[in-house]
């Protein structure tokens, strides 16, 4: 059969050369449906002498799935989201399923992106480093679409959630560094409105307050390094300064480190203790060192994905909410107070 290279082939032409029905065609191409061995042959035969290729997008409409899961994710820039972003895009497609990507910037910008992914009628959405609206959680349920927050708690817990316990690895990290003989213990807070930044907080100071101790000093960033910066330089400042910073991720962290050091002439561990959160990769180079707390990036990933598949195979499932444990490592920032 002549063909035209820039004509799109539709199953009709298909099944015109295989002499089947147009239905025929859409079941050889949709996985579990039964086709005679004889009518399978022919319908790929054509398929292959006239090039054709399933239309995904027709497909999804006849199984009312896109097998699309929309991802919105804010901080390109952090190592933690993008080793998550490509497990979860690994592991997705490994399910049968495609990643489309929503970058978004600033902290209402989900409002404007997340009805742009309903609009593709994706199967469900995982979003990360983002607060989500009550109006938009009454969105998605409007289209039955399933939504998980990735490390990160909904205040309404009203959304799926899979995160690390930040409460429980606040009270570990304040525990240690008060075992090490520390007294003059300040906080450097991540985003104000991010439940990871709140809770981490909330466990931190009550471990302090338990043991008869407050905050000795507080400063707040966005959990990213020029954020740390401007922080540390502050903290650092003052006459009498603390003897253990625990900083809310390892960004932050280093560019305390890298401030004490080179601005302050503080030496690490001996003037000055610190201790970040995530454990990234440069955590680990020589020059930093860092003591920090460990999320399993992995565990959280896989556990995300189970839920959104629970949630796809039964809407109707108590809402869930996963608090996973992570673990302190200690390196060499952090020095005993004798």
């Amino acid at each position: 059969m002549a063909h035209k290279p820039n004509n799109r082939v539709s199953s009709r032409d298909v099944a015109r050369v295989a002499g089947v029905s147009q239905a025929t065609v859409s079941r050889v191409f949709t996985p579990g449906k039964q086709v005679s061995e004889d009518k399978r042959k022919r319908v790929l035969d054509a398929a292959q002498e006239l090039n054709y290729k399933p239309s995904v997008i027709a497909r999804s409409l006849i199984q009312n799935s896109t097998k699309i899961i929309g991802i919105v994710l804010q901080k390109f820039e952090n190592l933690f989201y993008i080793r998550a972003l490509d497990l979860f895009s690994q592991k997705l497609q490994s399910l049968g399923y495609s990643v489309m990507l929503f970058d978004i910037n600033g902290s209402h910008a989900v409002e404007d992106t997340l009805p742009i992914a309903l609009q593709y009628q994706v199967d469900g959405v995982i979003i990360t480093s983002a607060t989500l609206s009550s109006p938009l959680v009454e969105e998605c349920s409007r289209f039955e679409t399933p939504v998980v927050l990735f490390n990160r708690v909904n205040e309404s817990g009203s959304v799926h959630s899979v995160c690390t316990d930040n409460r429980n690895a606040g009270r570990e990290i304040a525990d240690y560094l008060i075992k090490k003989g520390h007294k003059k213990i300040a906080y450097i807070a991540g985003e104000s409105g991010s439940s990871t930044n709140r809770y981490r907080e909330e466990g931190f100071v009550s471990a302090l307050e338990e043991k008869g101790l407050s905050l000795f000093s507080r400063g707040e960033g966005d959990f990213e390094y020029p954020s740390g910066l401007e922080a540390a330089r502050a903290m650092l400042s003052t006459p009498e300064k603390p003897t253990a910073v625990f900083c809310s991720s390892d960004y932050m962290a280093m560019a305390l480190l890298d401030v004490a050091r080179t601005e302050f002439a503080l030496r690490v561990p001996e003037d000055l203790s610190v201790v970040g959160f995530d454990n990234i990769p440069m955590a680990g180079w020589p020059n930093y060192n860092l003591t920090t707390y460990i999320q399993y990036t992995e565990k959280l990933v896989d556990n995300t994905i189970n839920v959104l598949l629970e949630a796809l195979e039964d809407p109707g499932m108590p809402i869930a909410h996963q608090f996973l444990q992570g673990r302190l490592l200690e390196r060499g920032t952090v020095k005993e107070i004798t």
